[in-house]
């Protein structure tokens, strides 16, 4: 089943983020933002096809994140094959094929945005990771899948029940989609992106920044709207249940933006990216300034902010290893930013490593909770 058609366009989604988009951040963000579409940080072939039991983590979601796509990255087709298998076994309602991360250590071997430069290979994995999803349907798990991977799959399966995950009773063909930028050193979307369309992934997600850039610079837009005519034309011999959809990314830093970019690039939608940082209401604004362009969107108070940045803390803190909470201190801050007097509670909001802690800094600064 394509889910990307049946949501109603425009798209509003929340962009995945390798080292911020985790199972917790992803929680509140579909509670409190209810964005359209979910996608799970970028997770590794190589990891799944070895059994990586930290890799598996990375697998975790809950029921209300629907619909949810899971990112995979790497550069062996087999692996594709075999990561699609596994998306579909853990009932995930997509899976999406990351070919943009800008990181070194992923784009020098080849991966993520250095398949930019491969295009043969990029399509030669798409082509995979669909056989994968339609021999999973048809035949069921791929006996080429090695015991510790299904030991690692086993266990997370268990998680995600107890999470309250649900898994369809009858199996389903799940949309395969595909995360890039407009090009590696410089834009070349007139020659990448119809070499990506002679796959017919369901969807395209482009991000308006070339590799070299990573994130620094502003997006192209102007790049965004090539992409935007170049799927329109591709479309346009094609009837409505074969569509491809095409969702822009790119500084979306607020509804007034999100309006201006949808109409000019000409996309179904858009990810929203950094701007979620500590907000994820910027997606109900969104939604309002698209159905009222006087809507005014009121600023959450800094209690309402504390009460979810608590609820955060404490979900991160029950899927995450207790070590692991260094990697929330980031997020207390981001949820704290532009308050009179914040500056010294976030400093010391960075030194805790628990929710307990957190509280017994907020109780210090006589902060209510």
């Amino acid at each position: 089943m394509n889910f990307w058609r049946k949501l109603e366009k425009p798209i509003i989604g929340l962009s995945p983020m390798d080292g911020v988009s985790d199972a917790s951040f992803r929680f509140i963000t579909a509670k409190y933002g209810e964005p359209d579409v979910i996608t799970t940080e970028f997770i590794s072939v190589d990891g799944i096809a070895y059994g990586a039991r930290n890799i598996f983590n990375d697998f975790i979601y809950h029921e209300i994140e629907r619909p949810i796509v899971a990112q995979l990255f790497g550069i062996e087709p087999e692996y594709f094959y075999q990561g699609a298998q596994i998306v579909c076994e853990l009932g995930f309602d997509g899976v999406d094929i990351n070919m943009g991360c800008p990181a070194k250590t992923v784009a020098r071997r080849g991966a993520g945005a250095g398949l930019i430069q491969n295009p043969e290979l990029a399509r030669e994995i798409i082509r995979a990771t669909k056989r994968g999803v339609v021999d999973w349907f048809e035949f069921g798990l791929s006996k080429s899948i090695n015991r510790k991977t299904l030991r690692e799959l086993s266990s997370i399966k268990n998680t995600l029940a107890e999470l309250g995950t649900k898994f369809d009773k009858e199996k389903r063909i799940i949309p395969v989609s595909v995360k890039t930028r407009i090009g590696y050193d410089q834009e070349s979307v007139e020659v990448w992106i119809p070499e990506i369309l002679k796959e017919s992934p369901v969807n395209i997600t482009v991000h308006g920044r070339t590799l070299k850039q990573m994130y620094q610079g502003e997006a192209d837009w102007s790049a965004l709207t090539k992409v935007g005519h170049i799927i329109n034309d591709y479309n346009e011999e094609l009837d409505e249940e074969t569509r491809i959809t095409y969702i822009a990314n790119g500084d979306i830093t607020s509804a007034e933006v999100a309006l201006e970019k949808l109409q000019q690039s000409g996309a179904d939608g858009l990810y929203i990216g950094r701007a979620t940082y500590g907000n994820p209401w910027i997606f109900e604004n969104i939604r309002e300034k698209l159905k009222n362009n006087d809507y005014v969107f009121v600023e959450k108070t800094l209690d309402e902010r504390i009460s979810v940045a608590l609820e955060h803390c404490d979900l991160h803190h029950k899927l995450n290893e207790p070590q692991g909470f260094v990697q929330m201190r980031k997020h207390l801050a981001w949820y704290l930013r532009g308050f009179p007097g914040a500056v010294k509670l976030r400093v010391d909001l960075m030194k805790t490593n628990s929710p307990d802690e957190v509280r017994h800094v907020l109780s210090l600064h006589k902060v209510a909770y």
